[in-house]
């Protein structure tokens, strides 16, 4: 018999295989972005802290496009690259989520590249 395989418990396994190898520092933290069927968030990491340094996401007032598309996640971007700098962060390690890096991880990124974050 052939099972349907559970997307989502999918993407946490390969979110969990990056994770043994991608952590965050003070000097370097970790970006790491989640999508929903209806918004798009991200966050900086302090790992050895265990500390969100910096979060972003379609639910915050800056963010015009309240939907979980590619021009929420280049608003998204740009604001957590703002946001980033403003905390003097200027280097981060990108954690996908286990997500593929295509559509909307790929222009959250891009705009978080263009807004000053080098990864």
């Amino acid at each position: 018999m052939v099972t349907k395989t559970d997307r989502k418990a999918e993407r946490v396994r390969r979110h969990k295989r990056v994770r043994t190898k991608i952590s965050g520092t003070a000097e370097c933290p970790r970006l790491c972005v989640y999508r929903s069927n209806n918004n798009v968030y991200a966050q900086i990491i302090d790992d050895e802290k265990q500390v969100t340094l910096v979060s972003a996401s379609t639910l915050d007032k800056e963010v015009k496009t309240k939907k979980s598309n590619k021009e929420a996640a280049k608003e998204v971007g740009t604001l957590i690259a703002k946001k980033a700098a403003s905390k003097k962060i200027t280097t981060v390690v990108f954690d996908r989520g286990g997500y593929i890096y295509h559509g909307v991880v790929k222009e959250l990124a891009e705009a978080a590249r263009e807004g000053g974050l080098q990864f």
